[in-house]
Formats: structure tokens, C-alpha cells, sequence
């Protein structure tokens, strides 16, 4: 018992911390976006490739880290809905569609907020799009794979899956606070932002719990955000250099 809550709370140590490092890193683009004087150091560690780097090599430590945990505590894959491995092709489908889903809502959610005048802050989604084949190959292949398992490893299976599990709680319960987590941990996004993930992170763990299968949710992780770089900026830039 003692190790599950220790587990328990290393997942919710580990949010916190990527709570502080998305405020640092909105605090580091708005100066480096909005201000005219920013120095040529600040803008070179805000690059494409730079920014990319660090975002794979921060997901992948995350990643680690709580899989260290797991390890340690012995978490039964069962508990984290990977009971089925390798994952079946109707498995990955579901997700797909799951994932495609969340984007139309997605898209929709953000409409309905700038008509109202509320736009969410979108210099992050920018800065993580490559202007070459390779940098493209290196986002879908590698960078937000690396995400989508990092942030559905912490906030679905860690956060409600094992938490779940070793409190005796209901992941119902714990899929609420997990989901404002998880909004408040994308605040680069601005205020709009945080409600919109927030409200799919809230999806994501329903089907999380419905599941009871972490491929599904981390493949609709993966196919929401590529095909939101994707339309945003890769076919955006495409149709203006046109």
C-alpha cells in the first residue's frame, strides 16, 4: 500500500512539475514573440529545431520516469490498460476514429470561442512546425508519438488507472481533477485553450475508463494532434505559398 500511494504520488508530483515548466515556457515564447528587442540567443532557443528537440527530450524523460515507477511498485499492466499487448488492428482503429472525433470537437469548441471573440494562443502550435520533409517526418514519427504516450502514461494511467487502483477510488473520481490537470498543464494554450483541452482531456479519460485500454486513448492523442498541426500549418503554409 505504501508503494502504490508513493506511486500515487510521484504521478501528481510529476504534473506539478510539468504544471511549472508550461508556465515557464509560455512566460520564455511571450517574450521572445512579443517583444521587438529580444536577443538572438532567445530566438535561436525558440527555433523549430530547438524547440522540437526539447519537447521530445522532456516527453521522453517523462515517459521514463513513470514507467520507472510502474516498475518499481510493480503496477500490473492490467491497471494501466495495457492488458492486451501487442494491441489489436480494431484497437488502433477505434482510437483513430476516437482520435478524429476529438479533433472535429476540437475545431469546433475553438470556432465557437473566437466567434465570440476568444482566441486561444496558438505560437506554440507554430514553433513546432518544421519547414522541411525531414522535420515533418521527425514530428509525425517520432516527436508526437513521444507526447501522446508521455501525457496519456501521466494523466490516464497514472493519474486515474493506478491512482485508482491503489486508493480504492472510482476513476470516475479521479478523472475530474486529472482532466483539470491536464487542461492547466496545456496554459501556453491561453485561457481558451486550457478549457478546451481540459474538456477533451475529460473525454479522453472517459474513454480511458470505458476502454480500459491506454492504446486507444494514446492513439486519439496522437491522430488529434497531427491532424491539428497537419490542417494548421502544414496545409496552411502550403496554400500560401500557392
Amino acid at each position: 500500500m505504501l508503494r502504490w500511494a508513493g506511486f500515487v504520488g510521484l504521478s501528481w508530483l510529476l504534473i506539478a512539475l510539468v504544471f511549472v515548466l508550461t508556465r515557464h515556457t509560455q512566460r520564455v515564447v511571450a517574450a521572445a514573440t512579443d517583444e521587438p528587442d529580444s536577443t538572438d540567443e532567445m530566438a535561436r532557443s525558440l527555433s523549430t529545431p530547438a524547440v522540437l528537440a526539447n519537447v521530445a527530450l522532456t516527453q521522453a524523460l517523462l515517459a521514463g520516469v513513470v514507467l520507472a515507477g510502474v516498475w518499481y511498485v510493480a503496477v500490473p499492466a492490467s491497471v494501466l490498460g495495457l492488458a492486451k499487448i501487442p494491441p489489436s488492428v480494431s484497437t488502433v482503429l477505434i482510437g483513430v476514429a476516437f482520435g478524429t472525433v476529438l479533433w472535429l470537437a476540437s475545431e469546433t469548441a475553438t470556432t465557437l470561442s473566437t466567434a465570440l471573440g476568444v482566441e486561444p494562443d496558438e505560437r506554440l502550435r507554430g514553433l513546432l512546425a518544421p519547414a522541411t520533409a525531414g522535420g515533418w517526418l521527425a514530428v509525425l514519427v517520432v516527436v508526437l508519438p513521444l507526447v501522446a504516450i508521455s501525457e496519456e502514461l501521466l494523466f490516464r494511467a497514472g493519474a486515474i488507472g493506478a491512482s485508482a487502483a491503489g486508493l480504492g477510488l472510482s476513476p470516475w473520481v479521479l478523472a475530474v481533477p486529472a482532466s483539470i490537470a491536464f487542461g492547466c498543464c496545456h496554459a501556453i494554450q491561453g485561457r481558451t485553450g486550457v478549457v478546451v483541452t481540459g474538456g477533451l482531456g475529460f473525454v479522453l479519460a472517459s474513454g480511458y475508463v470505458i476502454t480500459d485500454n491506454l492504446v486507444v486513448v494514446i492513439v486519439a492523442h496522437y491522430v488529434l494532434d497531427g491532424i491539428e498541426l497537419l490542417v494548421h500549418e502544414w496545409l496552411d503554409s502550403t496554400a500560401s505559398v500557392d
